[in-house]
């Protein structure tokens, strides 16, 4: 292996001197660099003069931390999606059968998801003549666990070119985005293209196209049932008996979203994420208690069998914990005071359970909460750091 490496750099070693200024591949050198990069760690150093801060945990890998944390989701969904549609035929087959019929549904949303957007990051590097960053590694991956798995995948590209176009590039490429590049390809085609990413046949792949399924399956989400229940005036009780049993619901055994019905595998990229300290345990936590926070007010007013859930059921619902663990935790569209992870936090689980229960229209309320608490995130930062140099002021001019 040592050898192969070894043989690897040399070789690139060999071609890099094409690749620089000057030499007859120079209009590629993004491109180079980017490879270069992928497969080797970075050959610059910090330089002697000034002050910097030294830390061995680069872009690089930060990203990589965040893959590894999203794979228990990834190959968990992989085998939902097989295990979903063998509830819904009726065949038997067993847990590898229904991996491998997952991995052969998602694999073409990730090749596209990645093909479209690094495409994209790719000629735009080659345009300014910038580095290729590493940032759509992660997004490129997420946005297939928040779809469907029968999304169609010329609106899987459509949605990724213009979320990296008009999120990322247009702001000036990874780092400077306002909002969550994944979210905004989710809220693309939910806008623009409802019929696929709501209703009960999109969840479970073949049911769009009409399968024939056994009796009693309907594709229904946890959610979709939740919400259902507002108009149709069942109590509590009825609505819980109806539900998906807690434990089913917290192993991931029901339809939804590639990756996020799972909350014991979220929960297991979440523990990777903050023991290697890539995500904020405070805007995580946050999250978690402003959904328990608005159920637990709707518990006291009740009026409807939704308001009367138990606020927990809100986390293993949807995309709450994916959206808690991976999406409110983005470093560049969350709040990077550390008081205003916080109130960020807080207020991303409030508006989702707000959501979630007040407007039946939008029933996955994650999407919305984030995308407008990003939208929040310079206000809530400002207000942050000033109450802060008010507070040094204050006490500066105290002890004088």
């Amino acid at each position: 292996m040592l050898m192969r490496m070894k043989f690897l750099r040399d070789y690139l070693d060999k071609a890099k001197p094409h690749f620089q200024k000057g030499g007859k591949l120079h209009v590629f050198h993004s491109t180079f660099d980017a490879f270069e990069t992928f497969l080797f760690v970075p050959a610059a150093t910090t330089p002697p003069q000034g002050a910097h801060f030294r830390d061995a945990v680069d872009m690089k890998r930060s990203m990589s931390v965040v893959i590894l944390a999203l794979m228990p989701a990834l190959l968990f969904g992989m085998f939902n999606v097989g295990y979903q549609q063998m509830l819904a035929s009726g065949e038997v087959r067993t847990l590898l059968e229904n991996f491998m019929f997952g991995l052969w549904k998602v694999l073409p949303l990730i090749v596209v998801s990645y093909v479209v957007g690094l495409g994209i990051e790719f000629a735009v590097a080659q345009v300014r003549g910038h580095e290729v960053n590493e940032g759509f590694l992660v997004t490129g991956m997420l946005i297939p666990l928040i779809l469907p798995v029968d999304t169609p995948l010329w609106m899987v590209a459509l949605a990724t070119a213009f979320s990296v176009i008009f999120v990322k590039e247009i702001f000036g490429g990874t780092g400077m985005n306002i909002w969550n590049p994944a979210l905004v390809t989710r809220a693309f085609i939910f806008f623009a293209y409802p019929s696929v990413i709501s209703g009960d046949s999109v969840w479970v792949t073949g049911l769009r196209k009409g399968m024939d399924t056994v009796d009693g399956f309907s594709g229904a989400t946890p959610l979709a049932e939740a919400t259902a229940s507002v108009t149709s005036g069942l109590s509590g009780s009825d609505l819980l008996r109806d539900l998906p049993s807690m434990w089913d619901m917290f192993l991931g055994l029901i339809p939804g979203s590639v990756g996020e019905t799972s909350t014991l595998c979220i929960l297991l990229g979440a523990f990777v994420l903050l023991f290697t300290g890539v995500a904020s345990w405070k805007t995580m936590l946050s999250v978690f208690a402003g959904g328990a926070f608005m159920g637990l007010i709707f518990n006291l007013v009740g009026g409807s069998a939704y308001m009367e859930l138990p606020f927990y059921y809100h986390f293993v619902m949807g995309g709450f914990a994916f959206g808690a663990v991976f999406m409110a935790t983005d470093p560049v569209s969350s709040a990077q005071t550390e008081t205003g992870k916080w109130i960020f936090g807080f207020l991303v689980g409030l508006l989702s359970v707000l959501i979630r229960v007040a407007n039946p229209a939008y029933p996955e309320g994650m999407m919305l909460a984030i995308l407008f608490m990003n939208t929040m995130v310079p206000l809530i930062d400002h207000y942050v750091v000033h109450a802060h140099i008010r507070r040094r002021l204050k006490r500066a001019h105290v002890q004088a």
